[in-house]
């Protein structure tokens, strides 16, 4: 009997260790690796690279193509800004130095813009103080607003109820100089409350002086500016 009782206890043993997992592949005691889910991948945005300066550009269809304008420079950065039919910004791309495009507002998919037609524009300059002034200007909801361009670069709000103010500076995008933009937003019919972008210099804006170009990457500011 002992002989056989001293037999039994390790055989037990190992049976109880298969049982509990630990006698290696038989099923027993197996836990299945949790399914992971995939991590959301961000839609890649594609446009027709061109050289240095700024552009008229069209897209889309060619019997009816959505006109746009495009600014490029040196250290690879880009904005390119397609207007609606009253030629209010509706769909922009851009691209930071050493970035990847982007789309404002952002696609749920893949976009590529092809780019029908490209026409170069005549350098416009940018010299702050030659812009310096007071001017009017309205947003796409009805709301006009009026500010002062000082010299150094500061937007400062005028007497409206719709409140502008902000910063101009130099830009390395032709045509363009670097906007940081705040509005008083249920008095400015919506628009955000800080947006950054461009002011952009063109003379087809005329008799616009400029254009003041922000978004806060969902929602784009879109104001013509005039002289007062």
């Amino acid at each position: 009997m002992n002989r056989i009782g001293a037999w039994m206890a390790p055989c037990c043993a190992a049976l109880l260790l298969a049982a509990c997992g630990g006698g290696g592949g038989n099923g027993f005691g197996t836990t299945t690796p949790a399914a992971t889910t995939p991590a959301p991948t961000t839609p890649k945005v594609s446009v027709d690279d061109l050289p240095t300066g700024s552009y008229v550009v069209s897209t889309g269809d060619a019997d009816s193509p959505t006109v746009g304008k495009y600014y490029a420079a040196a250290d690879g950065s880009r904005l390119v800004v397609f207007g609606d039919s009253d030629d209010h910004a509706k769909q922009a791309y851009k691209r930071d130095a050493g970035g990847a495009w982007v789309g404002v507002p952002a696609s749920d998919k893949d976009v590529t813009v092809t780019l029908l037609q490209s026409n170069a524009l005549a350098d416009a300059g940018g010299d702050i103080a030659k812009l310096a002034g007071r001017y009017r200007t309205g947003t796409t909801a009805g709301v006009v607003a009026d500010f002062t361009l000082t010299a150094e670069g500061a937007i400062v709000a005028g007497s409206s109820v719709c409140k502008l103010s902000g910063k101009v500076s130099a830009s390395v995008l032709p045509n363009t100089l670097k906007l940081s933009l705040s509005t008083s937003t249920d008095a400015c019919g919506g628009l955000p409350a800080t947006a950054s972008g461009v002011l952009a210099l063109d003379t087809d804006y005329a008799p616009a002086r400029f254009r003041l170009l922000a978004d806060n990457g969902a929602q784009w500011v879109d104001l013509w500016a005039f002289a007062d």
